[in-house]
């Protein structure tokens, strides 16, 4: 049986790689600004951002609810063009 410190340090290695795997899309979202802003295209996409959202409801397996991802996905839509804005600023 596992006790306290085990379950933390599972937790602690999963926070490491979603910290990973939010840079590595943040990496994506900067190498497609430049794009974006040749053709004209709007920072804020509400049509891809919809479609990121389907595409999060539709693998959902649980044990989180959709509502519950989709406020975390909101989170992360935020900062990504927080940070695209930025890079253009």
């Amino acid at each position: 049986m596992k006790d306290l410190n085990d379950w933390r340090e599972q937790i602690d290695s999963l926070d490491r790689d979603l910290v990973a795997l939010l840079n590595a899309r943040a990496r994506i979202v900067l190498g497609l600004a430049p794009v974006k802003r040749e053709r004209g295209v709007p920072v804020r996409e509400p049509n891809r951002e919809e479609k990121v959202l389907n595409n999060i409801r539709t693998s959902n397996q649980g044990p989180l609810s959709n509502d519950a991802l989709e406020r975390v996905y909101d989170a992360v839509i935020r900062e990504m063009r927080a940070m695209q804005r930025q890079r253009d600023g």
